[in-house]
């Protein structure tokens, strides 16, 4: 793997993890632009170490690297989960980290068309779904 290609593949994942970490500050979320591009470039650089292991080692596996991603991820969005009067909340910022994560595997491995489609889809989601959402909610409550 070039340089070049490295440098690439960082930056693509930190504008893919800051368009979603961008649109979760806006939201006012408490994990919002620095936590999605972290999570994104990390898991981008864990991907491409481990493609280059496979090039000076040839035993590395880099579906054991990516499963490590996801678990780590998992205990990240578990922190973000919390239990408030009786309600469960940051199921969606526990969800958006890790698709951001899935985006910086993807972007790590070169995958941009995966990649940028997965994060065109969790922006309709996070943006235009919850305006959908609260027009939806709204119309019920006012028992229309």
């Amino acid at each position: 793997m070039s340089d070049l290609t490295i440098v690439i593949n960082l930056f693509v994942a930190f504008i893919l993890g800051g368009i979603i970490g961008w649109l979760r500050e806006k939201q006012g979320k408490s994990a919002g632009l620095r936590t999605h591009i972290l999570v994104a470039v990390g898991s981008a650089l864990f991907m491409q170490v481990s493609a280059e292991m496979v090039l000076v080692s040839g035993m590395a596996d880099p579906g054991r690297i990516a499963a490590g991603i996801v678990t780590g991820i998992g205990f990240i969005g578990a922190g973000a989960i919390v239990q408030a009067r009786g309600a469960v909340r940051g199921i969606t910022t526990a969800s958006s980290i890790w698709v951001v994560a899935a985006i910086g595997i993807a972007s790590g491995s070169g995958f941009y068309v995966g990649a940028i489609t997965a994060t065109i889809i969790a922006w309709l989601t996070l943006d235009l779904l919850q305006k959908a959402e609260k027009k939806i909610i709204k119309t019920k409550d006012s028992g229309e």
